[in-house]
């Protein structure tokens, strides 16, 4: 059977529209960072499941999820009454274009993340082989509210120098009032942190998030020159597409 039983271990709030959760780990599950899952409700004899990016890293003991909370939405709106004890069930494949094994190895790496598309990208920055990898490491989070800057206190916490984190927020006041993807197309973003211009030749891109920003993004990269990574190989920037159903 490709779904087992979970346990939820930790539910913890970020703002109306936001909430992580921590859920007891198949003992044979295996994945990547940055790699996503389907994980569901059972109601009524029914699976009701999602893909959901996987926050934790491989080697815990766990695993943790970032979520919408869609008042209306058919599984967020139950998976934002959970509480420690009861049940999740979770697909025993995972899958996803957000690993390091989907672009090359350079120069810096940008992770440009809106909303809950910030979930793969914590994974990635937890993940001592990140760093060893790249020189630098820059991750973007864009939200409407300061509320919904989840793992913000972890982040500017981590101790790495190699990693530059910038939260905007669009809809309150706050130092960085930018779309990430605005201060990444303009080249502000490389100014602001002292960084050399992104160079496809050198850098890479990593894309999470709104499906509007990702169609955005990717095509002002391609048009730059830069290469998605796909089934011909590896290239210069990847993009997570099924990040479209973590609204619903």
């Amino acid at each position: 059977m490709p779904y087992s039983e979970q346990t939820v271990q930790s539910v913890r709030p970020w703002s109306d529209k936001t909430f992580s959760f921590t859920l007891s780990r198949p003992p044979d599950f295996a994945f990547e960072n940055g790699e996503f899952v389907t994980i569901g409700l059972k109601r009524e004899g029914k699976l009701l499941a999602r893909a959901y990016s996987i926050v934790s890293t491989a080697d815990r003991d766990h695993l943790e999820f970032l979520s919408i909370h869609v008042p209306d939405g058919p599984l967020t709106s139950e998976l934002a009454r959970i509480r420690p004890g009861d049940s999740v069930w979770v697909n025993s494949k995972t899958t996803g274009t957000l690993t390091l094994n989907h672009v090359l190895p350079g120069r810096v790496v940008y992770m440009l993340a809106t909303g809950t598309g910030l979930a793969p990208f914590i994974s990635l920055i937890r993940d001592p082989t990140l760093y060893a990898r790249f020189e630098q490491a820059v991750l973007v989070h864009s939200v409407r509210t300061v509320a919904e800057l989840a793992y913000r206190d972890e982040i500017e916490a981590l101790d790495q120098p190699q990693l530059h984190y910038v939260p905007t927020v669009t809809r309150e006041a706050f130092p960085t009032p930018e779309r990430g993807a605005d201060l990444f197309r303009s080249g502000e973003l490389s100014r602001r942190l002292g960084l050399p211009a992104p160079d496809p030749e050198q850098d890479r891109v990593m894309i999470c998030g709104n499906p509007a920003m990702t169609r955005e993004l990717t095509r002002h990269l391609k048009d730059a020159g830069w290469t998605l990574t796909n089934h011909r190989g590896v290239g210069n920037f990847t993009t997570e597409v099924a990040f479209v159903v973590h609204h619903e």
